[in-house]
């Protein structure tokens, strides 16, 4: 066994720099197909879902940050597919990630967009977690905010990194887990 490992080991010393950098883009541009697979899967599965509601409605594909982005625009009957807070959003995508788990075998990472909610709800978390960190710091008390969803506390924590003497962490059990914004000590 250990002389496999040494083999493995030596061979590794003889591929020159510009093999592993080709090497890694190989790797990398196999990833990327295989997240356009799972969008064009998402969207096929999105587009018979729409047929059946009779919803008009343009799907985008894309792949950012090692995720494939589903995004469905322009229909008036959008915004029933998004629900109140965006719940109905969470359980289509989570039904997307099932159906192009169905279809691969593994399971997938996809973010599911409609009617631009969630890049709306995107900026209203950003300003939500950077207001409440600056007056987190002003008053040296700690805010618990609302319940929210993973995607949502992930805006939030992300917000509040950028902002120096404040901290944050998740709380609770899901669905009722929450951002806790406090003093660094």
């Amino acid at each position: 066994m250990s002389e496999t490992i040494d083999t493995i080991d030596a061979d590794k010393d003889d591929v020159t720099p510009a093999a592993a950098a080709d090497a890694a883009g190989e790797e990398k541009a196999g990833g990327d197909d295989i997240l356009v697979q799972e969008g064009d899967i998402a969207g096929d599965y999105l587009e018979r879902l729409l047929d059946l509601l009779d919803y008009d409605g343009d799907i985008d594909l894309d792949v950012e940050a090692g995720r494939a982005i589903v995004s469905i625009d322009g229909g008036e009957d959008l915004e029933k597919l998004v629900g109140p807070r965006g719940t109905v959003l969470e359980a289509l995508q989570e039904l997307t990630r099932l159906a192009v788990q169905q279809e691969t075998g593994s399971r997938s990472r996809l973010m599911l967009d409609i009617a631009g909610w969630r890049s709306d709800r995107r900026e209203e978390l950003r300003e939500l977690g950077r207001s409440t960190a600056e007056s987190v710091l002003q008053s040296g008390e700690r805010v618990r905010l609302q319940p929210m969803s993973p995607f949502e506390r992930k805006v939030v924590h992300d917000a509040v990194a950028a902002v120096s003497g404040v901290t944050s962490e998740s709380e609770g059990e899901d669905p009722k887990r929450r951002v806790v914004i406090f003093p660094e000590s």
